[in-house]
């Protein structure tokens, strides 16, 4: 046996004539269409890529925002409600009507 006829797999197949390889995957392969499947495959990867670097951006940005404007906001509105409450509890202890608002 040559190099060209060595077994592999058990199975020793002829060469075709001309030395063409004219399988159905490899005519697949290099068609065309696979080759605009592939760039269009790549296309939407980078796309995606970016979306994602893009919307991660975002996302740090709103949620520092939303940290240093939202959360002080909540805590002294937290505050006051509490106060308000402590103070309707001193006025129904000492018989007090409670003023709602400023005083006049």
């Amino acid at each position: 046996m040559s190099s060209s006829q060595s077994r592999r797999g058990g199975v020793s197949l002829p060469e075709r004539p001309g030395g063409r390889d004219d399988s159905l995957i490899v005519k697949i392969s290099r068609s065309p269409i696979v080759a605009r499947g592939k760039q269009a495959a790549g296309d939407a990867a980078f796309v995606a890529k970016k979306l994602l670097r893009s919307t991660g951006k975002a996302a740090w940005i709103a949620g520092t925002t939303f940290l240093i404007l939202v959360v002080p906001l909540i805590i002294e509105m937290d505050r006051e409600q509490q106060f308000n409450e402590i103070e309707l509890q001193q006025a129904s202890i000492l018989g007090t009507p409670a003023s709602i608002g400023p005083p006049k």
